[in-house]
């Protein structure tokens, strides 16, 4: 029997590029960008994790390092996937939408999650 689908809500934090041009994971998923589509870029780093929280949605960004520390500090714990830095936005597009289109919700909810090859101290 296949694996059923999971409609994972995303939030895409600030220094993300637009989810217009994730067209793949747009597709798929209920993507928001912090700063394009709820107009809250000046978040920092802990509002953006409870907003995400509060949502339900997993927060990407490219620097999970100062998200990791946040991970487990809320109810209903989003989690956090941490993307390289140096990644354009086809490899972002393909590689996210794969990762999230193999895992349902339990695999990502209160876990730091990274597609870089070197795991952060």
């Amino acid at each position: 029997m296949p694996k059923s689908f999971y409609k994972h809500k995303v939030l895409l934090d600030e220094n993300m590029p637009s989810r217009r041009l994730l067209k793949r994971l747009n597709h798929h998923f209920d993507v928001k960008h912090i700063r394009d589509d709820l107009r809250r870029g000046a978040l920092d780093d802990a509002g953006i994790y409870q907003l995400a929280a509060t949502q339900d949605r997993i927060v990407v960004t490219f620097n999970g390092r100062d998200f990791r520390p946040l991970v487990g500090t809320v109810p209903m714990d989003p989690g956090v996937i941490d993307l390289p830095m140096g990644w354009n936005e086809a490899q972002i597009d393909t590689k996210l939408t794969a990762l999230l289109m193999r895992h349902g919700a339990a695999y990502f909810a209160g876990h730091y999650r990274t597609l870089a090859t070197e795991q952060p101290a």
